[in-house]
Formats: structure tokens, sequence, C-alpha cells
């Protein structure tokens, strides 16, 4: 659904993105996360046709971002930072104005007006002026803008912020919700909403991408390869003595005790990947297996190693 290929923007001799590369699938939930100023937010009003790139180039849908921004404009609904909305309008006029200006035709206008209101659940204030209502509303009236031509993709930059926990919550279901029908690029610095909401997550840092994969990916990419968290009901002794010695295994390290279940930290030889093989010798032994995987990091402790200050991009 988007393809963005080397896309580059330049204000004067600052450098705000570069050579940034990246494809979104149909129907994909994708998370933008990056430090204040890493690129967001350019690449974002870029993919809208809000601003032209330096170099490269984007398709949404298989239209050019640069030769068929119109058709882009209709593919795509946008909700930036601050809500678009007008505060001395009812949110049924605000909508019904923006219906119009995105060309959706006066015979299905008022339907569509309807339709974006019940599924962003702003029917009930239909006539209550914007201004008026609270932060949260605002920010479902300003969903509801981003949908009213019906679009293929939604972008979303920081559609929580500033609200409260329920709030978010209620956002952060409604946002799973549209997903099941677009494709949506999310940015937030809210990290367990992305856990909870995305599918895969791209992460930019001074420009460029420096993770795109699925949180367990980039989680396990970071965390070692080779090495397993193992947990198991035997005698301890017995498991350190065949632990070493299944071939491939360079090191273990017992880490503690729970309800007679011991674990270990096993290291295997030049980041060899053996799950198969310690799940089969220990499968021959017949102990409860309680835990074998890698041990990964927190998406926190991701986003902190790759978008800190010290960090050289590639």
């Amino acid at each position: 659904m988007i393809e963005v290929s080397g896309l580059t923007k330049l204000y004067g001799d600052f450098v705000a993105i570069q050579d940034i590369n990246f494809e979104v699938k149909d129907g994909e939930i994708v998370g933008f996360l990056g430090p204040n100023g890493a690129g967001k937010t350019t690449t974002m009003k870029i993919l809208t046709c809000f601003m032209p790139a330096t170099e490269g180039t984007a398709r949404v849908d298989g239209f050019d971002i640069f030769d068929d921004a119109m058709e882009v404009k209709r593919r795509v609904g946008y909700l930036p930072e601050t809500p678009p909305v007008y505060p001395e309008l009812t949110v049924e006029s605000y909508l019904t104005y923006v219906a119009e200006i995105k060309e959706v035709p006066w015979r299905e206008r008022a339907k569509r007006v309807r339709d974006v209101m019940r599924s962003t659940r702003i029917d009930h204030v239909a006539g209550r002026l914007i201004g008026h209502l609270s932060r949260g509303y605002q920010q479902r009236v300003g969903i509801a803008q981003a949908l009213v031509h019906n679009p293929k993709v939604l972008i979303l930059d920081e559609p929580t912020v500033g609200l409260d926990p329920n709030q978010i919550r209620e956002v952060r279901e409604l946002i799973k919700e549209l997903g099941r029908e677009r494709t949506i690029i999310l940015s937030t610095h809210i990290l367990p909403e992305v856990s909870v909401t995305c599918e895969r997550i791209i992460i930019v840092n001074q420009g460029r991408i420096v993770a795109n994969g699925t949180e367990e990916e980039i989680s396990l990419s970071l965390g070692g390869r080779g090495t397993y968290h193992v947990a198991v009901k035997a005698p301890r002794t017995e498991l350190e003595a065949l632990l070493p010695k299944i071939a491939g295994v360079q090191s273990i390290q017992y880490m503690h005790t729970l309800n007679d279940v011991h674990s270990f930290e096993v290291r295997c030889t030049e980041g060899k990947e053996m799950r198969d093989e310690l799940f089969s010798a220990l499968s021959e032994k017949r102990w409860p297996l309680y835990e074998l995987k890698p041990p990964g990091v927190s998406l926190e402790e991701v986003f902190a190693r790759l978008t800190s200050s010290d960090m050289e991009v590639a």
C-alpha cells in the first residue's frame, strides 16, 4: 500500500531525513517511533503531500506523491499532532465542511458524516460546539475528519497526546478497530500503545531508519543471537552436567531457582541458533521444560539504545 524509496528532505544545510526506505502492506498497522526531531513528522507530511521531498519518491496505493498528488490525497487521511478543528463550529457542521473540501459527492455527504461520527463514537455530540468538548472528544473529531472521505490509508501523528489514561485507552481501541479496514501509520511516544496496537515498528533516529520489524524481531536482535533462557524442573546438578555437553553450547550460567524450577542462561558458540538441539536434549530426559527462549530486551530499552544521542547512525 505504501512504498518509500530514498526519501530525503533538506532545509538549507540541515538534513531532516536522509535515504528513508520502507514499505507498509495493505491492512497493516505500523508504529513510527523516534525522539523529537528525528524526522517522523517530516516523513508523514511528505507522504500526505503536505510538503515535497528534496530527493527520493514514495507511492501510496500505486500513485506517486509527486506526479499524482491529488490521487494520493484522496487515499490518505491525516491527523496532525494538533487536531485541525474549528472550535466555533458544531461537530456535524465541521465534518460536513471537511467532507465538502475533500470532494465527497454531495448526495453521499450527509450519510458519510453520520457514518464517521458513529464509527468514532461522537454522534451523540453532533450538535455541540467543538470548543466546548473535552480534549479526548476533540481528538475523536480530528480522527473523524481524517476518515470522512473514506481513505485507504490513515496517518496519525501523536493521536493520544494530552489525553488522560481512560481517553488513551479509548482512542487506542478505536485505532485497532479502524485498522481492520485500513492501513495505518501511527506516530507516538507512548511505547505501551505501540506494543498493543501495532503489528510492526519503524524506529527513526537522526533522520534515518535504525530499526524495522516486529517488536519481537527488534528485541531479539538487540538481545544477542545464540543466547537462551532455559528453565527446567530437574536436579540442578544433572542440568549443570548435561547442558555444557550439548554440542554447540559454549557456556552456561545459573540464574535462580523457583519452586524447584532451575533457570540458566545458555550461550552457544559463534551466536549459533540451537533452540531445537536444546529442546531435543532436554526432552529426552523427560524433564518438565518451563522456558526455552532468547532473552530479548524490552521495547523501552530498544528505543533507548537505538535513539541515544551518542549512537552512530549507519
